[in-house]
């Protein structure tokens, strides 16, 4: 069971952290965001601040799934988990630049 999870943790964590930033783009660019007081600058802190920490938690899913205590007996499903933490990882930087170096709302 552990071994699906270490398989199947970082694209999960990949797709929430996709979802939750293209949805807080969704509510910055909605009125609901300038009723609330809040302004354009301070949803690009709020993407850019989401976008990193998805980042950074990506990173350490790659760093634990190489560490002992975390890496599985199975060299299969310490390749596997490992491939695709870095899919993960790359994934999260490559679809979520769009929010912090485009425009917010088109």
């Amino acid at each position: 069971m552990t071994d699906i999870l270490r398989i199947a943790v970082p694209l999960t964590a990949w797709l929430a952290a996709f979802s939750a930033v293209y949805g807080l783009q969704g509510l910055v660019c909605s009125p609901r965001w300038a009723e609330a007081g809040f302004d354009l600058a301070a949803g690009r802190a709020a993407m850019t601040a989401a976008w990193i920490a998805a980042a950074i938690l990506q990173v350490a899913f790659l760093l634990a799934l190489r560490s002992p205590r975390f890496a599985s007996r199975s060299a299969f499903v310490r390749g596997v988990s490992l491939t695709l933490a870095v899919v993960a990882l790359v994934a999260t930087l490559w679809t979520l630049v769009p929010v912090v170096t485009t425009s917010a709302c088109l």
